[in-house]
Parts: C-alpha cells; sequence; structure tokens
C-alpha cells in the first residue's frame, strides 16, 4: 500500500503541476498589475476593519480561519523537509511560490466571495465547487472538485497534522502517540460539534498569539546568531540557483520540494482559501481577496522564513564537505544530525534554550496543527455542504454530517499513530489533486475576479467605500448578490 501511494503521489506531484503553480501565480500578477504589491496597504487596512453578522464572520476572523488552515506543521516539519530533501535553494522557490501564489489567492477568493450563498442555516457557504457551478457551468467538474475536497481534507491531509502533534510531543515529553491521538479526538470532537462560528472564534484567539509567539522566538535565536546571517542568504541563493558545484546538482530538487511545500503550505492555488474567504461579510469581494492575498504573506515570508533562517542559522543544517564524521541523514551531498521532521526545527530552538526548545516547538506545532485540522473539517464540512443542498431530508442529512464528522475524527486519530513518510504521502497527494483541479477552473473563469479588481479600485479611487453590484459588472450567476434582501445586508457597513 505504501508502495502505491508513492506511486500515485509521484504522479500527481509531476512537474507538470509544478510549472502549473508557478506559471498561473506569474499569469495572475501579470493580469492583476502585480495586486500583491500595489495594494498591501489596503490588505492590512482591511485585515482589521470590517464587521460580522449572523450569516458571515468578521474579515480578521476570515483571515484566522483560513490562516489555520496554512499555517500549521507544513511551517515548521515542511520546512525542514523541503530544506534536509532540496538544499537551501528550497527556500527561495517558497518565497517565490508565495510571491506569485498571493496573486492566485486573490483570484480565488475574490471568486469565492462572488458566488457564495446562504445555506438553510443562515451560514455563507463557497469555495471552488460554487463558483465552478455558478460561473464555470460545468456541474460534473464542480461535484468532482467537492468530492476530491472532501477526501482530501476530510480523510488525507488531517493526518499530517496530528503525526507532526504526536511526533513532536513523543520527542519533547515520551509521550506515547496513542495518547496524543486519544486527547486529540476529545478536543476536535468539541471544537467541530460547535459549528462555523465556534471554529472561527477559536482560530481568531489561538493563531495570531501563536503566530507571534513563534515568530518573535525565532527571530531571537536568529538575532543571536546575527554572524551567520550573511551567509544564510548567499546559501539560499547558491543552492536555488546552482552556483556551486556542491549544489548544481540538487537544483531540481530545490525548485520541486521549495514548490511543493510552499504550496502545501500557504495554499495558494489550492482551494482551500476560498471557502474561508467566502465566509466573510464583506460589502465587495476584492476586499476578502486582498486580504487572502496577505495571508499567503503572513504564512510564507514570515513564519516559513522564521523557520529556515533558525535552521539555517544554528547550524542544524551543514553542507557536507565528505570528510565530515558527524551526522546521520545524507541526501546528495547534505547532511545533518538530527530527524528530519519537527526534531529539526526542535534541535534549532534547542541550540539558544537547551531542554526547553523542544517543548516550545511541541507547543506551537500543538496549536499550529490543531487549527489547522479544524480548519480542514470546516472545509469538508463545506463540500459536504454542496452536495446536500437539494437533499430535502434531514434525517439523510444528519446521518451524513456525522459520517462526516466520524471519519474525519478515526482519520485524525490514525495520522497520530502512522509514520510521518505515510502521512506526508497521503497528505501530498490531497494537495496536488485539489490544486490541479481548482487552478484549471481558475484560469477558465478568472474574468469576474479581474473585473471586481477594476471596480474595487475605480470605486477606491472615487473615495467611497466600495459596493458590489454585479449586474452592472455584467456578472452572471452571483445570485446572493443579485437578492436585494442578502444584498443590501453585504453592502451596509457594520449590518
Amino acid at each position: 500500500m505504501a508502495d502505491f501511494f508513492d506511486t500515485i503521489s509521484s504522479i500527481v506531484w509531476s512537474p507538470p503541476l509544478i510549472y502549473l503553480c508557478l506559471g498561473a501565480g506569474l499569469y495572475f500578477s501579470i493580469r492583476t498589475r502585480l495586486v500583491q504589491l500595489r495594494r498591501i496597504p489596503d490588505m492590512v487596512r482591511l485585515t482589521f476593519t470590517g464587521e460580522k453578522s449572523e450569516g458571515g464572520v468578521s474579515s480578521f476572523q476570515a483571515l484566522a480561519m483560513s490562516l489555520a488552515g496554512r499555517i500549521g506543521t507544513g511551517n515548521i516539519a515542511g520546512v525542514a523537509t523541503a530544506i534536509a530533501f532540496g538544499g537551501p535553494g528550497a527556500v527561495f522557490w517558497m518565497w517565490t511560490v508565495a510571491f506569485f501564489g498571493a496573486s492566485t489567492a486573490f483570484v480565488e477568493s475574490v471568486l469565492g466571495q462572488i458566488y457564495k450563498e446562504r445555506d438553510h442555516l443562515g451560514n455563507y457557504r463557497g469555495g471552488p465547487a460554487y463558483y465552478i457551478e455558478k460561473c464555470m457551468r460545468q456541474k460534473w467538474y464542480a461535484l468532482l472538485f467537492a468530492g476530491v475536497t472532501v477526501v482530501a481534507t476530510g480523510l488525507l491531509l488531517p493526518g499530517i497534522q496530528t503525526n507532526s502533534i504526536s511526533g513532536s510531543i513523543e520527542n519533547a515529553w515520551g509521550i506515547p502517540p496513542w495518547v496524543t491521538a486519544i486527547g486529540l479526538v476529545i478536543a476536535l470532537a468539541f471544537i467541530i460539534l460547535g459549528g462555523v462560528k465556534r471554529i472561527a472564534a477559536f482560530a481568531s484567539v489561538v493563531v495570531p498569539f501563536m503566530a507571534v509567539a513563534y515568530i518573535v522566538l525565532a527571530l531571537v535565536i536568529v538575532f543571536a546568531n546575527a554572524a551567520q546571517v550573511p551567509e544564510v542568504f548567499r546559501l539560499i541563493f547558491s543552492s536555488a540557483f546552482g552556483l556551486e558545484a556542491g549544489f548544481g546538482a540538487i537544483v531540481g530538487m530545490a525548485v520541486e520540494w521549495g514548490v511543493r511545500r510552499g504550496v502545501y503550505s500557504n495554499e495558494a492555488g489550492q482551494g482551500t482559501g476560498p471557502h474561508a474567504a467566502a465566509a466573510a461579510e464583506v460589502s465587495h469581494p476584492a476586499k476578502q481577496g486582498l486580504v487572502q492575498a496577505f495571508s499567503v504573506y503572513i504564512d510564507t515570508l514570515f513564519v516559513c522564513s522564521a523557520t529556515a533562517f533558525l535552521l539555517l542559522s544554528t547550524g542544524i543544517y551543514r553542507v557536507w564537505d565528505g570528510g565530515s564524521t558527524d551526522g546521520t541523514l545524507l541526501y546528495d551531498g547534505i547532511r545533518s544530525d538530527v530527524e528530519v521532521g519537527p526534531a529539526f526545527t526542535q534541535a534549532g530552538f534547542d541550540s539558544l534554550l537547551p531542554g526547553a526548545g523542544a517543548s516550545f516547538v511541541a507547543v506551537s506545532i500543538a496549536f499550529f496543527a490543531f487549527t489547522t485540522v479544524v480548519a480542514y473539517y470546516y472545509m469538508a464540512e463545506t463540500n459536504l455542504n454542496y452536495f446536500m443542498r437539494n437533499v430535502a431530508s434531514m434525517r439523510v442529512e444528519r446521518i451524513c454530517w456525522r459520517l462526516l464528522q466520524a471519519f474525519f475524527l478515526v482519520a485524525a486519530a490514525t495520522g497520530a499513530v502512522i509514520t510521518a513518510t505515510e502521512a506526508w504521502t497521503l497528505g501530498d497527494i490531497g494537495v496536488g489533486l485539489m490544486a490541479w483541479l481548482n487552478i484549471i477552473a481558475i484560469l477558465i473563469i478568472q474574468r469576474p475576479a479581474l473585473v471586481a479588481l477594476r471596480d474595487y479600485e475605480r470605486q477606491t479611487k472615487a473615495g467611497v467605500d466600495p459596493t458590489f453590484d454585479p449586474v452592472a459588472l455584467n456578472i452572471k450567476g452571483a445570485a446572493f448578490w443579485e437578492r436585494a434582501d442578502d444584498a443590501e445586508v453585504a453592502r451596509t457597513p457594520g449590518a
């Protein structure tokens, strides 16, 4: 089974997907005229403004929900894996996919807002399945994406996060993974049974606090090794482009692992961000698109970079000259003295905080990964809701919700006790399949997002708070914004 899933993963993450992720980001950067640079002030301002309503959450809560999905074990164990297998140059390609990916995140999140709808409980729902059906008008493709997303976020992806939680806790305190699995199931059950509002409230408190704490402590360690920072930059760029003979053989690996772990971490183009974006209460879709683009920067340029500089400045990562005798891991001339994964980063923190570093990383991973698992459930629930929209029987609907919750909890518990390799292989398959389907879709149906951006910029230039009218912009299928009752609420500041 392991060989089978390895084969599937290698097919899904073949070079065409690498080129598709980078190419789509470059294309959307050109089409939006580098919106990810021009509108940074708006990104920051909009993140902390806006109101929530009975149907939607605030922009900040939507940002926290998306960051809950983005900031997880990929920012800690994922970065360590990328550097170990792709060399320091993988960090440059993570930055690259984040910069270009921010424009992709903008486009997909704006589409998520334009084509959102209310469910029978009054909550906003949206995502790729919704905009594929309403804009692309391909119901079969929408159903395919929804089905893949339920499987990916409900069964394949949670295991990566819970595996890192159990691994880091075992490394720090010696607690067996099965004990951690039981604790995770109990905590997850309490959160996911509370619905989207409880998920948003939980994420808006936990995610910002842990992200700031992690970045600050990582930077403290980097500053303590400030003399190594110039060498870190040299190492990253020389490895990224094979400027030295020692790195020439792994340039392709640097690109592959940088893009793969970059997409897994910041999720730009994967199709996860639009789910949280659609839940926000805003007067114009472009507002939430800018907020979600900013979340890509927070994830990769801040949190992932903090981990990378920590590993490279403390000497946990070494370039092996062939004569060294320390270390146990050898990969294409790259050698390290610790196991790749959470322990890789824990050793970096331990270099300045002996005995306490492992505990801090274990706590960080526990919070980061736990919020990511919660976000995965929300995405799986949203896509199951897409399937259930036309089901008349409430009994059938309740049974489906309970089955999803049961399978989700089992997947989370299983992930905590299997090997890290198996967990990452399954997760990579889920990420890759979603990225393939979503990026192709938004390349086809990009026009409404670009029209919305121009409309937002026109109104901003005129000095008014932008509001959205799809009829005036000749955008079809945006039923939520066309209905007078919903549109009035959405366009009224503070409603």
